[in-house]
């Protein structure tokens, strides 16, 4: 499904927050030291962080892009490298104290990859294995859900 198809239905079945502006991208941009991918770009120009499947107590939260934070940070509250690696970001919340993360050292056909923020064994990359390749991979993913956190494939 491509991402103008995932916006909608986030719009249309989901909760979503009103659309980041060009300068509130550039803004985080700048502070993160790195840019957004075409898929984040244009979920967050879509809207600036969603919820699906509920509002009190969504499956998954995306994040406003003013509360991206290092995955070590928001999962730890250390920003070191013994807390975890300091190219991961906590993108979404998935209840609990488990997060969906975006691994910015590298890109994937030009798309930033998505792994499992499981909180008990973070930052162990065998446990916080990669989920998706892209972000609208694993948007898609989450949409056909309904709200179960079991879909994602065994690799």
């Amino acid at each position: 499904m491509q991402m103008p198809a995932l916006l909608e239905e986030v719009s249309r079945a989901h909760h979503a927050r009103p659309p980041a502006t060009p300068a509130q991208i550039d803004a985080f941009e700048q502070r993160a030291g790195w840019r957004l991918d075409a898929d984040l770009r244009a979920f967050y120009l879509h809207c600036d962080g969603a919820d699906l499947f509920g509002t009190d107590a969504p499956a998954f939260s995306f994040f406003p892009l003013a509360e991206i934070r290092r995955a070590r940070v928001t999962m730890r509250k250390k920003d070191t490298d013994k807390a975890g690696p300091a190219s991961w970001y906590a993108l979404c919340d998935v209840r609990d104290s488990n997060y969906i993360l975006l691994d910015v050292s590298h890109q994937l056909d030009g798309r930033y990859p998505i792994r499992d923020g499981y909180n008990e064994a973070f930052p162990d990359p065998a446990y916080c294995r990669q989920i998706a390749r892209s972000f609208s991979e694993f948007l898609a993913g989450a949409l056909r859900s309904d709200g179960r956190w079991f879909w994602l494939p065994e690799q």
